[in-house]
């Protein structure tokens, strides 16, 4: 039996989770709390395996009590149900201590079957959070793969970024051709590029 609790603020959205938790074989609600001040009092005696919490609580919010969780609970597997998707909160969450995020548009057997993902070691997100989380690891790639470059091979590849050719850049910087080829190789290198156009492309998204 896999034990649940909730918390969240809105009454029919709360009850409705404990209700598909209860109605479902093999999963039991051992509580439901509308603040996270409430939560921190009965979650460390209660020790249910899962807590779907909600971000925009009254009072402490649904982030807050994650940390809370995972210092003072740590067996306990804290998953966002929540509204917001925006950056910063998925973010902070995660950093926080949760191990899913799902949107309460989320269907009620994915929040089952994600509960279920979840206590096999699983960290099951809505597919337009997965894809944020996605987007910044990549980010910080290119980030890091920028920032591996001499100052002199970002200055050829800003000038290659501009449009400009081999000649005009090695005119500008007062260096031969060669050594613009010679710089253009290791950029392409660093950044795991083959060509001009990757290479423009990765530092357009840095």
């Amino acid at each position: 039996m896999i034990k649940v609790a909730v918390v969240e603020d809105l009454d029919d959205y709360r009850n409705g989770l404990v209700n598909l938790i209860n109605w479902t074989d093999g999963y039991e609600c051992i509580g439901a709390y509308a603040t996270a001040e409430e939560a921190i009092k009965y979650l460390p005696v209660l020790k249910p395996d899962v807590a779907l919490i909600d971000i925009g609580l009254p009072g402490k919010s649904g982030i807050e009590l994650v940390a809370f969780t995972s210092e003072n609970i740590p067996s306990l597997l804290c998953m966002m149900c929540t509204a917001y998707d925006e950056d910063e909160k998925v973010f902070k969450a995660l950093k926080a201590g949760a191990y899913g995020y799902l949107l309460k548009t989320t269907s009620p057997a994915e929040i089952i079957n994600a509960i279920q993902q979840l206590v096999n070691g699983g960290s099951p997100m809505s597919s337009d959070v997965a894809r944020k989380v996605i987007a910044s690891f990549q980010s910080a790639t290119h980030n890091r793969e920028i920032e591996n470059l001499t100052a002199r091979e970002k200055q050829v590849l800003d000038l290659l970024s501009k449009g400009l050719l081999y000649k005009e850049i090695a005119s500008q910087l007062t260096i031969s051709i060669d050594t613009v080829k010679r710089h253009c190789f290791n950029i392409y290198e660093k950044l795991h590029v083959s060509n001009r156009t990757e290479a423009i492309n990765k530092y357009h998204q840095h």
